[in-house]
């Protein structure tokens, strides 16, 4: 199964002034196949010579293919000069309500527009 949309992200800094990494609180609202919102937590880490990393996990609650319910979303970055990679993932056994079964994954899409997402994901018994 395929849902694709939109989502505004509001990314708030915390203050963890003896931490080498920094983290933020993510908000998110969903528009489109998936209707909804996000909360999570992301730490992440750039170097000096410009590579970055981030790891977040967000808490998904709304509706996917018309099912209400809620999951975790697994994030996992990494960009340098020569590379980046994205890996959005459900976490196994984290659904809840109509969304129970989930499994899948996510690929974000950020220019000029704004975010995007397509979210390919399975529910037993659909």
């Amino acid at each position: 199964m395929f849902a694709s949309g939109t989502f505004e992200v509001e990314l708030t800094p915390q203050e963890d002034l003896a931490s080498p990494a920094g983290r933020l609180l993510i908000t998110k609202t969903y528009l489109g196949d998936m209707s909804g919102s996000g909360i999570g937590q992301m730490i992440s880490k750039r170097t000096d010579n410009g590579a970055a990393v981030y790891f977040a996990i967000e808490e998904f609650s709304g509706s996917v293919d018309g099912r209400s319910g809620g999951f975790t979303l697994v994030h996992k970055g990494y960009m340098s000069s020569e590379s980046q990679s994205l890996e959005v993932t459900v976490l196994e056994g984290s659904g809840t309500g109509g969304l129970k079964d989930i499994s899948g994954s996510m690929v974000i899409v950020q220019d000029a527009n704004g975010h995007r997402y397509e979210f390919s994901f399975e529910l037993q018994g659909a």
